[in-house]
């Protein structure tokens, strides 16, 4: 899937295999329940969700779906991802275990929060 254009979401998850695809879709849906009022986009050829700026990222990938957060979040929750393989700005949820869309949900929202308070 690597190096593909994507015109939006919809097409970027419908290239997946449909284990994947549910996985992606979910994420999405958290997203937008955690983040009403953001963005749609593709960037870095991956789904992007924009709030005044980059908010968050998320990508399908044969053994992991990966998340990117912003380096913010990933140290304020990094308690929470111990389980998980992180990176400065990336965290990999790999496939044979549960998504933890709580995890998600709660870190989108420190995003939002983070976002709109450098106005």
């Amino acid at each position: 899937m690597a190096g593909e254009e994507y015109s939006n979401i919809d097409e970027y998850i419908r290239r997946f295999p449909e284990n994947i695809r549910v996985i992606l879709q979910k994420l999405r849906e958290v997203i937008l329940e955690a983040a009403p009022g953001a963005e749609e986009t593709i960037r870095y050829g991956i789904p992007t969700f924009k709030l005044k700026g980059n908010l968050v990222h998320f990508g399908g990938y044969k053994s992991h779906v990966g998340f990117y957060p912003a380096p913010s979040a990933i140290e304020a929750f990094r308690k929470d991802l111990l389980p998980y393989k992180t990176s400065k700005g990336a965290i990999k949820f790999p496939l044979d275990r549960p998504t933890p869309y709580d995890l998600v949900k709660r870190m989108v929202e420190f995003r939002v929060k983070e976002v709109l308070r450098e106005e």
